[in-house]
């Protein structure tokens, strides 16, 4: 597995942690009601958002790369 592969596989890791997590924030939000939790939530938003927007970059910087 080449080092692009296993960058692809942690990008992916990380846009699905960072997704449950702000789920799971703003349910805590909804059920208890602290800001805090509505802070973590907007800020998975905003770090899934930059993991798409870098996973893009880093796709096409080395589309030349192979896989393998």
């Amino acid at each position: 597995m080449s080092l692009k592969a296993i960058h692809i596989v942690f990008v992916v890791a990380s846009l699905i942690l960072t997704a449950f997590f702000g789920v799971w924030a703003f349910r805590q939000y909804a059920q208890e009601g602290a800001r805090v939790d509505l802070l973590y939530g907007v800020l998975s938003i905003v770090a899934f958002a930059g993991l798409l927007v870098y996973g893009r970059y880093f796709l096409k910087k080395l589309k030349h790369i192979s896989y393998l």
